[in-house]
């Protein structure tokens, strides 16, 4: 029986590293640093990567003019390439009505299903122009709405890297790998997603980062892995229930 257990937590715990915030315009040096760790350490992250991007904020930073190039050297060792967006620019207010109830401004709740189809399908076009095959999404903020999903299926993405809960999901014809922190937690059970921002960091964020995949490597798992997960029966909906319900109320304050 503790073998049984033993092995059903191995095979169910796990965490798939996802940085947000990748584009031509970010912390280059701090980018080489973990591309160094990850491959020390055989991690595929999962990479969200802004085509087209416009942030203000983002482009203070020094700009990569092979962007393109790093793109598919990184695709080639097998890091998953997912949509972080389309300009990473906000010009909806949520007022906590969007599907996740994060709050905040958005790139894209609250506008029409044309206009996000169209966003989504533009960006799309210059993956594809660069030869970047796009299986996910993550949109900036964690900000969507029901159009936000539609427009996702008629783009065929079908992937969402986001959402609570313990445990891979499917919803609205969805698969979604849960993102439940702020900071790199690695739980004792379930199957979730970091969030990291290197953009902001610094020397010491690199190194708490770099602690934190030494001690996790055997658990650190593919966006393939991950995604073989997806399971709606009912123990994992009902502690993805209770996870979601939980961490709602907690925000709400």
């Amino acid at each position: 029986m503790i073998n049984f257990v033993k092995k059903y937590l191995s095979e169910n715990t796990g965490i798939l590293i996802r940085l947000d915030d990748i584009a031509e315009n970010m912390n280059w040096p701090l980018m080489k640093k973990c591309e160094l760790l990850f491959d020390k350490y055989n991690v595929k992250p999962l990479l969200g990567v802004i085509s087209n991007n416009q942030d203000p904020e983002l482009l203070s930073n020094q700009k990569n003019d092979m962007f393109w190039d790093q793109i598919r050297k990184w695709k080639e060792k097998k890091w998953e390439i997912s949509m972080h967006g389309y300009t990473h620019v906000y010009d909806k207010e949520t007022k906590k009505k969007d599907f996740f109830n994060y709050g905040g401004r958005s790139e894209f709740f609250g506008h029409s299903y044309d206009e996000q189809f169209l966003r989504i399908s533009k960006s799309l076009e210059i993956f594809k122009k660069e030869n970047i095959e796009i299986r996910s999404f993550f949109a900036p903020n964690h900000t969507y709405d029901l159009n936000t999903f539609l427009a996702l299926k008629n783009n065929n993405i079908k992937n969402i890297i986001d959402g609570y809960g313990l445990m891979p999901f499917n919803i609205h014809n969805l698969n979604f790998i849960p993102q439940l922190f702020y900071k790199e937690i690695f739980l004792p059970f379930g199957i979730q997603s970091t969030q990291v921002h290197l953009n902001y960091w610094n020397e010491n964020d690199f190194l708490k980062f770099e602690k934190f995949i030494i001690k996790n490597n055997s658990q650190i798992i593919s966006f393939d892995e991950a995604i073989k997960k997806v399971n709606n029966n009912f123990f994992y909906s009902s502690v993805n229930w209770l996870v979601e319900k939980t961490l709602k109320l907690v925000r709400k304050f």
